[in-house]
């Protein structure tokens, strides 16, 4: 049996991502990936640093559906978004009918000081800021916020995919700012598998935190773990920003999943969602 990697989780220029489509599907192929998912940020209604321009999504669109058909006899391509999900403005259900997946992540959180959307993605600086000077530092409230608004979108406005799921732990260095290990974030954590479970989500094992930030993988391997136990279905996705990304630290992370107790991963192939064995080398089909 041939091994093979895939990843659905990718970003190009049409973003904050570097280089084009195309020379993310070249990069693909070089690096043994079978099936390979775009998946720039969608647009939002207001202005950000890092998102693409809402006049540049037919531009998008069009460009990746040639790839699928170019690249036909040599990899499985298939259009997606990475999908912010903030309610009243923007949600994976607005991009459904345009595309073959969607991925549905949280980046904003109410309001920050100047009453913009609050990214919880970005610079710590920036988080802390809005933190005490719009929460009071309360940082167990925005904890919960988070978590909330995770089960909200995966009950409300279901995604195939969850992005990142503890992606906001970004922040916290050394528990500076929390305890993971405390009951109340466990708790949360808990409640929020507990909703993936029941709509059936795949959740996302992104690994840009372990060759970005050198820390574990999105979510950790205490929530993978807890995953497991409820029969919660994972991929592994880089998140990648450029070409050179897209399969780093792959291998590791499919021994983390194998230690867990992970015997497959489940991915969008041959058009459909199917689960596939998979080792430190790559995925398997039978």
């Amino acid at each position: 049996m041939k091994s093979f990697w895939t990843n659905y989780h990718s970003h190009s220029h049409y973003c904050d991502g570097v280089e084009s489509p195309e020379a993310q599907v070249q990069a693909a192929l070089r690096q043994g990936v079978a099936v390979f998912g775009f998946s720039t940020h969608c647009p939002v209604p207001f202005v950000n640093l890092w998102s693409m321009k809402q006049d540049r999504l037919d531009g998008y669109l069009a460009e990746t559906r040639a790839l699928k058909q170019k690249y036909a006899d040599q990899i499985e391509l298939y259009v997606g978004l990475e999908i912010d999900y903030i309610p009243g403005l923007c949600g994976p259900s607005d991009y459904v009918p345009q595309l073959d997946f969607t991925i549905g992540s949280v980046h904003y959180l109410g309001l920050n000081w100047d009453g913009n959307p609050w990214e919880i993605d970005g610079a710590t600086a920036g988080f802390v800021k809005g933190l005490v000077e719009v929460h009071g530092g309360d940082i167990r409230s925005v904890i919960q916020q988070y978590y909330g608004l995770i089960r909200r979108m995966v009950r409300e406005d279901r995604p195939d995919i969850v992005g990142h799921l503890d992606k906001i732990k970004i922040h916290n260095t050394n528990n500076s700012l929390f305890d993971e290990q405390s009951d109340w974030y466990l708790a949360e954590v808990e409640k929020t598998l507990e909703a993936m479970a029941e709509a059936g989500c795949i959740v996302e094992v992104n690994t840009r935190g372990v060759y970005k930030k050198g820390l574990e993988t999105y979510p950790s391997v205490a929530i993978l773990e807890r995953m497991r136990a409820k029969g919660i279905p994972v991929m592994i996705n880089s998140d990648s920003h450029g070409p050179a990304e897209i399969t780093l630290a792959f291998a590791e992370t499919a021994r983390q999943l194998q230690q867990v107790g992970y015997k497959t991963v489940r991915v969008f192939i041959r058009n459909e969602w199917r689960d596939v064995p998979f080792d430190e080398y790559g995925l398997r089909t039978l």
